[in-house]
């Protein structure tokens, strides 16, 4: 782990007065008690949010200016499996909260563990990610300082094996102790004034890899330069997910998948994804689906809980869009 350049510490403004009974002044409360917070940074608005609220927390306890921006820190990742424009994003709220920002070199792209790809791959990640933030404040002297994360309500209700390595590190997580889901979050933001408030989410490059496909950084690469290519087209919610044969599946919301049928549209998109390295180039019909890369692992689970003696169900040879009709046959 190294740490950049890029170290900000400059003159906090005053925070506009949040109502206590407020679901922001809730969340402001929450820091009460917290003399030093590193805030794990992405720039996206979970995580904004948090920073923003630990930001007025100290400032109303009516601390000196530049004790704000030493006792709140921003710290950010970069790496192979975060996009640059992320990067971009991050440094541009915190210089709007006029936060202390640092950003950080991790190497999870190293461990064998991650490369594999496995279920597991988030752990293996925020592990990482924790280490370093650790090792961080070791070297600035700080290990006494609470490490929280944007982790919110609704996050606990999906597969995120990267939520028990932040517990395992004693990571923080305000939003989701105060049972705050996304849709709190962005009202917050929208109260915070905070320019992503509306932006859609966007994980790690690496979520775009179907498990079992090795993650490199030629891969996130390729899924960064494809993404970016179709934003550059006008489609600002977007996603590539790489299957293995070097596949693209590409995920759009579905009053987009129109545009991508345009005679000019596919031919330029091919002619892009196949200088990317891409072989073979599909467009999801179902549309754009948050964590569609998990639907395999709730398939699999709901195998394995199978009963020995329950009837097998198999599919008709008829081809439709959405869920496939079944037949029941017994077993014998």
């Amino acid at each position: 782990m190294t740490v950049d350049s890029s170290d900000t510490s400059p003159t906090h403004r005053s925070p506009p007065v949040i109502l206590p009974s407020s679901a922001a002044g809730k969340l402001v409360d929450w820091f009460a008690g917290h003399r030093k917070i590193v805030v794990a940074f992405s720039g996206g608005v979970d995580s904004s949010v948090v920073l923003a609220a630990a930001l007025r927390s100290v400032a109303e306890r009516n601390v000196a200016q530049r004790s704000v921006a030493e006792s709140v820190v921003a710290v950010t990742a970069r790496s192979p499996s975060v996009a640059a424009w992320q990067i971009t994003q991050a440094e541009s709220i915190v210089k709007q909260l006029a936060a202390t920002h640092h950003i950080i070199r991790t190497d999870e792209v190293e461990s064998a563990a991650y490369r594999a790809n496995d279920s597991s791959r988030c752990f293996h990640c925020k592990s990482t990610l924790y280490e370093s933030l650790e090792h961080w404040c070791r070297i600035q002297g700080i290990e006494d300082a609470t490490i929280v994360s944007g982790t919110n309500a609704d996050d606990l209700g999906d597969y995120r094996p990267g939520i028990a390595a932040g517990d395992a590190a004693g990571v923080q997580k305000p939003l989701a102790d105060l049972g705050f889901g996304k849709a709190t979050v962005r009202e917050i933001a929208s109260l915070f004034q905070l320019s992503n408030h509306d932006l859609p989410a966007s994980p790690c490059l690496a979520s775009r890899i179907a498990y079992g496909v090795a993650v490199t950084p030629q891969r996130l690469r390729q899924v960064e330069e494809a993404e970016d290519f179709l934003r550059e087209m006008g489609l600002e919610t977007v996603r590539v997910r790489v299957h293995e044969g070097d596949l693209a599946r590409i995920e759009v919301p579905i009053v987009h998948l129109t545009m991508l049928t345009d005679e000019k549209v596919r031919s330029r998109l091919t002619r892009r994804f196949v200088e990317l390295g891409f072989r073979y180039i599909t467009m999801d019909l179902q549309g754009f689906a948050s964590g569609s890369m998990n639907r395999k692992l709730v398939s699999l689970h709901n195998h394995a809980a199978d009963v020995v003696n329950q009837p097998t169900v198999v599919p008709t040879d008829i081809v439709s869009i959405g869920p496939p009709r079944m037949i029941r046959r017994e077993t014998q």
